[in-house]
């Protein structure tokens, strides 16, 4: 696609070029045997489980979008699917997975893990989200699409989710052979509603009935900048579970005594961003009315450096948050497009003033994990700060999916007619909205709005 000039461009086709350059990190990064996408771009980055299921999430926007044939999408979606169906799972090292979950990181090639990593339950969760959506779309007649509806269910059904939450009432994050459940639990609102969705649905091995109350009882209500919200620093905690999940107008017993929704949260946590780079209490270069985003993401390294006649810590790969940190004036650019369905005017706004005033943070159109303009013109760095190297699959899967929910509604139409979301939201007392209606039958096909 050839480089155009943002200004000139309308909104739609602002958009159009944004998703389609980060659709394609999927293309470029994928070993087509296996299905296994890079964490990230850089040499010989291993696979992550969360990036394949933003990948399978991000086939069939391909697909409607005209970037890629249905043949092609199924077919990487089959060698995904398989792989996951036929890999090694047991208690030892050198394997993919256990109890139906799977390590974080897999070599690219052999699908083991790698670096040590841990069984990850919120990583395993996002890797189902994108099977279900798989299973959902693929609803053709052929052997094809219907390997991929078996498979899809076969393999969220084989996950153990009674036994990720150990001797708790809430699940654990992760587990490895020699030392077991990580010592750490859920505390806090972030990612996971998605997990908890999930695991409650199981018809094999939900988890316990109480596991999401428990969850929900570690909540942290803030008034932040005259923001009433659920309080979770990075932007991500805010975008990833409602990739997949419409919240708009449905509410649990939290939500229901705050008199709101998690859709709602989600804007105001996006204004709160703004909010917090408008005040910008440590002085960092740009911030302001359309420079905003704290998220987890790639940082210049660590060091330290003044600004403003104060000692700053630069962090390296970091969940940064607003308004209590951390925060060393590293933006995630690509937490616009993520959070376009909950705030489109400041968001598109945002989009439009870094193509303007930063294009160099952009390789045609497509977003950098992150970017730091307070240290232009620093002794390491440029002229224009620093930028994070290479692209991270995570970032360009929540830019595609965030996308296309503004625009179509594609991914959210998917999953409410699965009956499995259905059924795990009902179990985490979600009423109201669209749970009251009946589920609609969904073709994959869309009007292309």
């Amino acid at each position: 696609m050839p480089e155009a000039n943002p200004a000139a461009l309308s909104d739609d086709d602002l958009l159009d070029r944004y998703q389609r350059a980060a659709f394609g990190y999927f293309l470029e990064n994928v070993n087509p045997d296996n299905g296994l996408v890079a964490d990230t771009s850089r040499p010989n980055s291993p696979a992550s489980i969360a990036v394949v299921g933003f990948a399978l999430s991000c086939y069939p926007i391909g697909v409607e979008r005209g970037w890629m044939t249905r043949a092609a999408a199924a077919e990487l979606t089959l060698a995904a699917l398989r792989f996951f169906s036929a890999s090694p799972q047991n208690g030892g090292d050198n394997v993919t997975g256990h109890k139906g979950f799977y390590y974080h990181f897999l070599d690219m090639r052999t699908g083991l893990r790698v670096w040590r990593c841990e069984l990850s339950m919120v990583d395993t969760a996002l890797l189902m989200a994108g099977i279900l959506v798989a299973g959902a779309y693929f609803s053709g007649g052929d052997e094809g699409e219907a390997k991929i509806r078996q498979l899809a269910e076969a393999l969220y059904r084989r996950v153990d989710w009674r036994w990720a939450q150990g001797s708790s009432p809430t699940l654990r994050q992760g587990w490895k052979p020699k030392s077991g459940f990580l010592h750490y639990g859920w505390e806090g609102y972030n990612e996971a509603t998605i997990l908890y969705v999930l695991s409650m649905a199981s018809p094999d091995s939900p988890t316990s009935d109480d596991s999401y109350e428990a969850w929900t009882a570690t909540y942290q209500w803030e008034n932040i900048y005259g923001h009433d919200v659920l309080y979770g620093g990075p932007l991500f905690m805010h975008q990833f579970s409602h990739a997949w999940i419409d919240f708009a107008g449905i509410r649990d017993a939290f939500m229901r005594e705050k008199n709101s929704d998690y859709f709602e949260n989600s804007r105001r946590a996006t204004y709160l961003h703004r909010d917090y780079a408008r005040h910008n209490p440590y002085g960092f270069d740009g911030y302001g009315e359309n420079l905003w985003g704290l998220s987890a993401g790639d940082g210049p390294g660590g060091f330290r450096a003044s600004v403003e006649r104060r000692r700053h810590r630069f962090s390296g790969y970091a969940a940064r948050g607003a308004p209590f940190g951390p925060d060393d004036g590293t933006i995630a650019p690509w937490s616009y497009p993520a959070s376009l369905p909950f705030a489109p005017d400041i968001c598109l706004a945002a989009m439009r003033h870094l193509g303007e005033r930063y294009p160099q943070v952009m390789d045609n159109f497509r977003l950098p994990s992150g970017f730091n303009p307070t240290l232009a013109n620093r002794r390491k760095f440029g002229r224009d700060g620093w930028v994070s190297e290479g692209h991270y699959g995570l970032d360009q899967g929540i830019v595609v999916m965030m996308i296309e929910n503004h625009r179509s509604r594609l991914i959210w139409e998917l999953m409410r007619s699965n009956p499995h979301i259905r059924r795990g939201l009902g179990k985490a007392g979600f009423t109201g909205g669209w749970l009251a209606q009946p589920a609609g039958s969904t073709s994959g096909a869309y009007d292309g709005a």
